[in-house]
Parts: structure tokens; sequence; C-alpha cells
């Protein structure tokens, strides 16, 4: 069989090649956009938005879109932008196509305005997004769009032929799709991060105006959006913001490798260069123990592009200011040495790109820190972040619309002949492995039959064919279906995203659940009823917990709020469910993504550990597992994050945490309130600190806890929290302790005076140092593929993070 990583293997070595031996040019000329299109969506009126006149699409240019369509408009009392008051909808697989007649890497944006009208709720659809070859958006939804704000979605296509250029719009079961505008237009040359990473789409995630202000299309020559960076900084006290009008366009020298100047507004609006983070040292935070760190929650199992940009307006004298670039705690690129003449020059806009490899991460984090030992100036700076998300998803395409293929352009004038010979060589045979038949994908590690299986026909005629209408949740893996088999079990069916199916990167996540939940079974555990595995689909079948989550009896849905009994004995029911794990199931498995989201309730709250996918099996004796790190940022074990060594007490951490979410109603992440609140444990210190513990506790609890069980409580968190594992207690411990602040609060008479108060209590919270995590709630993997890793760097790394 064809090994599948050949065809990725030629992906990288083309992607160093060209990083390699590329000379980027950097732009002399202000950039005029060429072939464009403009499109307002079932209309015949042309509307102006910040510069740009959408024509109407039902006038005749040279567009044309798919004749099995209809049109909507909203209600007269809409009072968005008149391009939002009218949508062109699909019931079926549909497209628009755009004449073409120069090749090269085209900007395409979706817009998508949710409105209602008579006929159509808009923001029910659910839908599909694609070009003849790629996925670009995947069950994509608007209906979360709040306001007067259209949900827009950036992509870079690179288009090698003069040929007419289709994007389709493919309903889900029995939704439909729609779209409000569309625009396609040619990038400027040498312009997008697609010169130099791969063959796939790109989709525009983040793009940050860091230590600046909100830019909006119209502060920007290619209609961009950037945000602030503040919801985004791990720990916003590392940073101080720098500003500058002086830039210096006219640098006299040449590229410096992999860093570009940028000396044209088209890469960056000047106001991007012109605004900064630099480090905030003072005499407690001195610059060889700091960094500043931004949290992005990005995709599971996607490649990323990050373009970091620079400029140095810190004021310090040329080539004093020497610091290192990370992501996810690696090294990546000496910003301001003797090697690169660019950042020796102030005032001079550059960037530099770089490829964070596929994995399952659901977090990207950059870093930049003091480089010690060369630099005179203890600094560092950034000025603005973009991340672009690899689109590798196959689409699905009928087969009278499958003839054009679009390839992202790799190679372009700036390389030298000799090496456009290689790069088309590798171009060729990557394409020639691309369209070779792969034989179906081997499951080796559920390939026997563990009487578990279940027949894709009966779980269709189960879940209507997939309704949305039955759809009841959405995670990293999947989408998860309320459904009643055949026999009348009533069941929980969760299915991996399409994407996942093509590429086979939920597959590992998929037999990891299939075989922990085959050999375990407790009644403080979700048992899987079944799975399928036919042709592409991977399918997972649990039990079905009326319920639903912890999080959404905490704060995240309109259920009623629970006492503190009830509270108390769903901790002590999870916890049995992990201590059993750990002990009593064959082998010892680790949970590694514990959170109130898996843990879920049946109909007479009983709590059960969900779950399994990132799960480690293995004799646990206080032993180190050295792996990936994986699990959900704001529940991570900061030991495990440092050193990607796993023990059990990595769930003993991150169980603490869901304590505290349990006690105080909130999320340990929660970017809405002010800054110094925004990570749970942390506040829950300063409160300790302040004795205002009761200031934090779930407004719906106060009164009804009995002082002794709670200060009992609020001792098994912060033993939880120990930063060094070994001074965690087993999660046999953490049953025992539960148990007792149970016993407590059933023994002790509400109300009654006590010598441990609520305010004594907060007294006696002696929580840990706790490390400080991204502001980002997104499950992450931290091994990136990368040259030299600086771990040592980071042993002190203070970080403070969805999906």
């Amino acid at each position: 069989m064809e090994n599948p990583h050949t065809y990725r293997a030629l992906h990288i070595l083309l992607f160093y090649l060209l990083l390699q031996f590329s000379s980027l040019h950097f732009l002399s000329l202000a950039y005029e956009v060429q072939e464009k299109y403009f499109v307002n969506c079932g209309s015949d009126a042309n509307e102006n938005l910040t510069g740009r006149n959408f024509i109407g699409d039902l006038k005749p240019d040279s567009f044309s879109f798919s004749k099995k369509s209809e049109i909507i408009e909203g209600s007269s009392n809409l009072t968005t932008s008149s391009l939002y008051q009218t949508a062109r909808v699909f019931s079926q697989q549909s497209y628009y196509s755009f004449e073409i007649t120069e090749t090269g890497t085209y900007l395409v944006r979706l817009h998508f305005f949710p409105f209602s009208s008579p006929s159509r709720n808009l923001s029910t659809a659910v839908f599909d997004v694609s070009d003849s070859e790629f996925i670009l958006m995947s069950n994509f939804t608007a209906k979360n769009s709040t306001g007067n704000s259209a949900v827009i979605k950036e992509f870079f296509l690179g288009i090698i032929s003069t040929d007419s250029f289709k994007l389709y719009f493919t309903p889900q079961a029995s939704s439909f799709a729609f779209v409000n505008a569309i625009e396609v237009f040619l990038s400027p040359s040498n312009f997008t991060p697609e010169n130099y990473s791969s063959s796939f789409p790109l989709h525009t995630t983040y793009r940050v105006n860091v230590g600046g202000p909100k830019l909006t299309p119209d502060n920007d020559p290619l209609w961009r959006n950037w945000d602030t960076d503040d919801s985004y900084l791990s720990d916003p006290n590392a940073a101080v913001k720098n500003q500058s009008s002086a830039l210096n366009k006219n640098y006299p020298g040449e590229n410096d490798g992999l860093v570009a100047v940028a000396s044209n507004d088209s890469v960056a609006p000047d106001s991007v260069y012109q605004t900064a983070r630099a480090m905030n040292i003072t005499t407690s935070r001195p610059a060889n123990s700091s960094n500043i760190t931004w949290s992005f929650s990005v995709s599971r199992n996607a490649g990323h592009i990050v373009r970091a940009h620079f400029c140095d307006i810190t004021g310090a004298a040329p080539g004093n200011v020497v610091f290192n670039l990370y992501s996810n705690g690696n090294f990546r690129k000496e910003i301001g040495s003797v090697n690169n003449t660019i950042s020796q020059h102030p005032g001079v806009p550059f960037y530099y790109d770089f490829k964070v490899s596929s994995s399952e991460s659901e977090l990207i984090t950059i870093s930049i820190r003091p480089n010690m030992e060369d630099a005179t100036d203890k600094n560092a700076f950034l000025n603005g972040l973009e991340i672009l998300e690899i689109m590798e998803g196959k689409a699905s395409i009928s087969k009278d619309e499958s003839k054009k293929v679009n390839v992202a352009l790799v190679v372009g004038s700036v390389l030298g002949g000799g090496l456009f010979l290689i790069c088309s060589f590798i171009i060729g045979f990557m394409l020639c492995l691309k369209h070779r038949k792969v034989k179906k994908r081997s499951r080796g590690g559920i390939s026997h039959n563990l009487g578990l299986k279940i027949p894709l026909a009966e779980i269709r005629s189960a879940t209507h064919n997939f309704d949305p209408k039955l759809q009841i949740g959405v995670g990293g893996f999947g989408y998860v279906y309320k459904a009643i088999l055949s026999n009348g079990t009533k069941v929980a069916v969760k299915r991996c995203k399409q994407e996942g199916q093509r590429s086979g990167q939920g597959l590992p996540e998929f037999e990891t659940e299939i075989l922990v939940l085959s050999k375990i079974r407790h009644r403080h555990l979700v048992s899987l009823i079944g799975y399928c595995d036919e042709g592409s689909e991977m399918i997972l079948v649990y039990e079905f917990m009326e319920k639903g989550t912890l999080r959404g009896y905490l704060y995240d849905s309109d259920e009623p709020r629970l006492s503190w009994k009830q509270r108390l004995q769903i901790c002590i029911g999870s916890a049995s469910g992990l201590e059993y794990l750990h002990k009593g199931a064959a082998g010892g498995i680790i949970h590694r993504d514990v959170k109130s989201t898996n843990i879920l309730l049946d109909e007479n709250l009983v709590a059960k550990v969900a779950d399994f996918g990132l799960s480690k099996s293995g004799p646990l004796d206080e032993t180190h597992v050295s792996t990936v790190v994986k699990g959900t940022i704001g529940y991570l074990d900061p030991e495990y994050m440092m050193t990607q060594q796993l023990t059990e007490k990595s769930d003993v951490y991150s169980f603490g945490i869901v304590l505290l979410e349990v006690l105080c109603g909130r999320p340990p992440i929660d970017i809405t309130v002010p800054r110094e609140q925004v990570n749970l444990a942390e506040w829950v210190m300063f409160c300790k600190k302040q004795g205002l513990l009761e200031e934090v506790i779930d407004s719906t609890l106060k009164g009804q806890i009995d002082p002794s069980s709670l200060r009992h409580f609020i001792e098994t968190a912060e033993k939880c929290l120990q930063h060094d594992s070994a001074d965690r207690p087993t999660m046999a411990d953490v049953l025992w302790d539960l148990d007792y602040a149970l016993k407590l609060h059933q023994t002790e008479t509400l109300g009654e005076s006590h010598e441990d108060s609520t305010t004594t209590a907060s007294s006696a919270f002696l929580l840990p140092t706790i490390q400080r995590f991204p502001s980002l709630g997104s499950t992450i993997t931290g091994a990136d593929e990368m040259e030299s890793t600086e771990s040592e760097i980071f042993s002190q790394l203070r970080i403070g993070d969805a999906r």
C-alpha cells in the first residue's frame, strides 16, 4: 500500500527548499487590485462598502451562479448595510463561477449575515463551502453571529489555470446554504505565505495589531480587519505598549533569508508597524525570567502558517535589542542578531513567516524573550501577528463539476531558474502521487471485532441521516447527535468531522476511545454502546446522558443551578471514576483531558467521566510517560506542560481546576471579565490573600455552604493544584477528602455560628503559586516539528488559555 506519509513528506521537503533558497523581494510600489470580483449576492443593485463596488449578481458580468438557487430578502427594518439585506440560497450543491484571465494567488472573502425572512431563517443553515478540490468550510453555520456584524471568512487560493474558477456551496442533510457577498481578487505578488508553504488553500484565522487599536477595512488597502491583542495576552502585566510614527521604508540592503522587508502597506498597514508590545522589565519582573506570550485557539490536527511582524520602535541603539521568537515553547528565530541586518535598523518594518506543523493541537502560543547573552538592551518586541490554517480536507464535488484542479501557487518569479526546475520536478511528482488511487486505510488497532460494531445503515436511520436538528453538541473530534437505535436504546452518536475522515487525522483518537472503553466498566464512566468504521466513517455510539455536561449546570446554559450537596456528590462521582481509571482499570489509564465538559450527568444527576480519545494506557506506579502535551489549556498540569512527562497526577491537577469551577460557577478562563479576573485560579488566589473568598463563590450558593465543608473542599483543591506533582494527592485521597467534605455539610447545621466562617475559610485557603496559563480554553499538543528546542529557556515560563 502506498505510504500515506510520502505525499506530506514531499510537501515538507518543498516547503523547506523554498524557505532555504527563495529570495523574497519586497514590494516597492503601492499595490492596486488587479483582476477582481465583488459580488452582491441575490440582488440587482450595486453596493459600495469601504471603497469596494459590489455588483449585483443579477446583472450580466464575467461571473455566474448555479440556477439551482433562490433569492431571499431581509425585512425592511434591518439596520445593517444594504449589502447584507439580500442573500442567495442553495438547497443542493451549487456554485458561483468566475472567469480568470491571470493566474496567481487569489484572496477570497465570503460574507454571511444570518437574517430571518418569512420564508427562511438563515441562522439555521448548515453547509460546506469548497473549491473544486478542497473544503474551505465544513458544517458551517452563522447562527452565532450577534448584532449587526457579518461573519466574514477569508482564504488564499492559488489558481494556475486561465479558466473558470468555482466556489461550491453544499447544504448538509436537509439544510440549505447561503451567501450575502463574495470577494475574489488577485493578491499582491509575493504577498501571501502560500508562496512558500504548500499546495493547499489557507484560511485566515487571526490577524492581530499587537499593541495597537482595532483596524477596520477602511484602514487597510486590502480591506482587512486587524484585532487588538488584549484578549490573547497570557500575562498583560508582562508587556507595555510602544508607539512611534517614524517608519523607514527606504532600507537599502537586501532581505535577510527568511526575514523580508515590508516596504509596502499591502503587507500590513503602516499603523501596524507604528505600535508594538515590548517587555515590561521591573525589579519584580527581571528580563531573565520574563517573556510575553500570546495564545490562540486553533483547529486540532491542522497545520498553520504564522507571520510575525516587527519594527524596532523601542528607541534603543541599532543592534542592541536581540531576542528570541518561540511557538508553543519551541525556538523559532533570533531577531536582531548580526545575521539579521534588517532588524538592526530602527524603524524598518519587516516580517518573518514559519509553519507550525500538523498535530492534535488546539492551541498556538507565540512568545518573545530577550536574548540574555547577545543583547545590550534586554528587551523584545512584536508589532503584529497573522495565523492562517492550511486547509487539507478534500471536497466532494459532483463528477460533472470536478474537472478543474485548483492548486495553490508554490513557485513565483522570486525563484532562480535552477531552483524552479527542482521545484517543478517535485511539484510534478507530488501531483502524480496526489491522483494515484489510495487503498482503504488500515485500522489495525481495532481490526478485531469487539462485538460492538453497529452497521452504518442503522446509525443513519437512528439519526435521520445525521439531521442537524438532532445535533446536540460538537467537539474537536466531531458532531454529536441524539438518536434511538432500532432496539429502543437512547444513545449519543459522535461522528468524526469530514476533514478528519478524509485525512485520517481523527483515527488515533477514534481507536483509543474504543480500546479504552471496551475494557472498562464503572458506574461513573460513560459506557460505549458501539462503533462504526464503514468506508471513511468513524462513528462512536455512547449511552445517552440526559442532563448533558457539568459545565451546563454550573454556568454555560439556562439549566437550574446545582445545590452544594449536588455539586459535592457530582465531584465525588467524578473522582470515583478517575480513581478507577488510575488504579482499577487494566494496566492503569490517564484520562489526560479532565474538564467540566467531559463530566456528564444522567437523568438522576449521577456524574460520569467521558471522552477518552486522548487517554494514555500503561503502568502508572509513579512512573513518567514521555509524551507530547495533550489536554485543555486552563486545566493543563503546568509540570506536564513544561516537561512533557505525564503521570496520573496530571489528571489530579485538572480535577483541581474543576473543583474551582464547581465552587465559583465560572470557567477557568473567561476573557469577558476584567483583566485581573480572567484566570480563575489566579483570581481565587488574589481573593484569598485579601480575605475575600466569598466574592468568588457562585452567588447561588451563598448562605447554604457549611463553613467546615467549604474549608475542607478548598484545602482539597489547593492540594490538587500544587505545582510539583509529587506534592499532589492521589485520586483515592481526593475521593476520601470530598466524601469527608460532604459528611461535614450533612452533619452541621447551616447558619449556626462557627469558628470557620466563610472569611476564615478564605484566609485558610493557601493556594500554591499557580503557573499562569494561556488565556484561551483550547486543547493542545505542544510538540511542533522543529529543528531545535530551547526547553530550558521556558523552564520558568509563566503562561496565563476552545474552542
